[in-house]
Parts: structure tokens; sequence; C-alpha cells
């Protein structure tokens, strides 16, 4: 049965606050008469998580609990997540208490009523710390507006909202979760909108990431933007740059060979003809990478997967 509304809630080491939170989750759509799940994931939690999560359920018939065997990230909860929901609407928050559920009415209303695909939430007034958390993340969402051209302030916001076709045609994967808007776009999903949504402080806990988010946060953001340009078609890339650099090499090659006819000069003695020899050999690596890769391309089993919106059938009289 299609619900109106999974609440997805990956987790790791938050016992404490799962039975705060679920009695939040609850009384907000038991107020708003939602047809409704929570699928919880542990993501191979070392505390009691699980167990809670075991009791919870015997109280909330509308849990849904997943057990990873050890932490595999935020990115596989949210995937294995994904497939599991029911729900025409699907809203995905952090089970340490600073996102708010009383924001999950406004956010299905923005997806329902609005027709927006995927809403991020973002978080105006913070209350992290500002020189480790608050600093970087304005810098860190700055890049990635310049770089995916996505007019978000706080990708990286775990309150989120989507329709059901957006979740369940993307794959999050390594630490791809906080570009999830990205690979929505590159799907073919655009309307893509932001709320300003309410930010508490950690009431239980610590937090369970450090600097090193920012910079593979970066990389994982490059890596998207070149798979979704040339995933499919990778000679594009490699094969543009590799002929460029090589007609470079040759060209200076020939402007050489041209001089030494001319004006009897030594090729070896000049620093061109390495330069020029060192593009070419770089030039033609380019050209063959480009040959693999679409060789891997064409092999891949997704290689003719893509997104239909809609579908009408004609019949031939």
């Amino acid at each position: 049965m299609l619900l109106d509304l999974s609440i997805v809630v990956p987790l790791y080491n938050e016992d404490e606050s799962l039975p705060e939170l679920m009695a939040w989750i609850d009384s907000v759509c038991t107020r708003h008469q939602y047809a409704y799940e929570v699928v919880m994931v542990d993501d191979g939690s070392t505390d009691n998580s699980w167990q809670v999560i075991h009791q919870l359920s015997q109280q909330y018939a509308t849990l849904k609990g997943i057990k990873f065997q050890r932490n595999y990230g935020k990115s596989a909860a949210l995937n294995e997540a994904f497939k599991a929901s029911a729900g025409k609407v699907v809203i995905t928050m952090d089970a340490d208490l600073q996102d708010s559920p009383d924001e999950i009415p406004e956010l299905y209303n923005m997806i329902v009523n609005e027709g927006f695909d995927l809403v991020s939430g973002w978080k105006k007034v913070r209350y992290d710390n500002a020189v480790t958390k608050n600093l970087p993340s304005k810098l860190y969402n700055g890049v990635n507006r310049m770089i995916s051209g996505i007019k978000l302030h706080d990708m990286n916001c775990g309150l989120k909202a989507y329709r059901r076709n957006v979740v369940k045609s993307i794959e999050v994967y390594g630490e791809m979760h906080r570009f999830i808007p990205v690979i929505a776009k590159q799907a073919g999903f655009r309307k893509i909108g932001e709320k300003v949504v309410q930010h508490r402080a950690r009431k239980y806990g610590v937090s369970k990431f450090g600097w090193e988010r920012f910079i593979n946060g970066f990389l994982d953001l490059l890596s998207i933007q070149f798979i979704g340009r040339f995933g499919k078609k990778p000679m594009h890339f490699f094969g543009l740059w590799g002929t460029l650099m090589f007609l470079l090499g040759f060209g200076i090659t020939l402007y050489l060979i041209t001089s030494k006819f001319l004006f009897e000069g030594s090729l070896i003695n000049k620093p061109a003809f390495y330069i020029a020899l060192t593009t070419m050999i770089l030039g033609t690596q380019f050209f063959l990478t480009g040959f693999v890769a679409e060789l891997v391309s064409r092999s891949a089993a997704d290689r003719n997967n893509y997104l239909i919106e809609e579908k009408l059938r004609l019949d031939k009289e």
C-alpha cells in the first residue's frame, strides 16, 4: 500500500535520542492524520540503538528497522531506506534531535501541493561551533553552488523531502548523500526548492563528522559532476583532451623540424622538443584511456537505464 509519508532516519550510536524522536514524529503525523511509516537504519551502531529500535517497534506499528552488520556510512543507510520506503513523499532527518519533526507538514505540503521534486532544509540559524562547522560549511556550500549551479544554502542539511519517484530513481553511494540534489538534477528532476528550518542544539551524544568531510565532499562533488556529464560518453572528455594535446605536441614538433632545416639547429638541445614529445605521449594516453573507458561504459549493466517520466500507449487502428 502506498502511504502518504515515509520518514527516513539513518543513525549511528543514537540510542538516547530515539525514544524522544519517535514520540515527536508520531505526535506530528497523528495530529495531521498522515498514513505514515518511519524507517530507521542502524548503521552498525556499537551502543544499544538496535535494542531501542526493537523496543519502539513494539509500541509503534509504523516503525520499520534495518540494521547493518557494520558501519557503512550515511549514504548506504539512505540508499537502503529509499528502497524500503513506501510513501509518496519521503522525508529524511537526522536522529540527533537537531532536526525538528514539526517541519514535516510544511515539507510535505511543498512536495504534494506546490509541485517540488525535492525540498532541502536550510539551517539559517545554527547552534554549531562557528569555527569548526559554521564557517567551513558556508565556504563549502558556496563552492557547491558555484560548481553545481544549484542555488541551495545548505546542501548537506539532513532534513530533506522528496517526491517518491526521485528516491526510487537515484542511487546514493560512497559519501554522495551530501549531493543528492545534484544527483537528482542530473536524473532530470529540476524543481528543487529550499525551506528555512529550525536547527536545535544537540541534546545527546557527539557529532560523528570531522574536518575531513569538507575535503572529501569537494572531491565527491567533482566526481559527481564528471560522472553526470561524461559517465555514458567518456570518450567525449578523454578523446577531446587527448586529441588537443597530441595536436599541440605534433604542431610544436613540426615547427622544430622546419626550423632545423631552415636554420640548421639541433632538436635535442631545445627544451621545446621534450615538451612536445611529452605532450604527444600524454595525448596518446588520454585517447587510449577514452577507448578503455568507452569499452567499460558499453559493457556496464545500466548503460541503457533511462528515466521515463511518462509513457502513453498509442494503439494502431
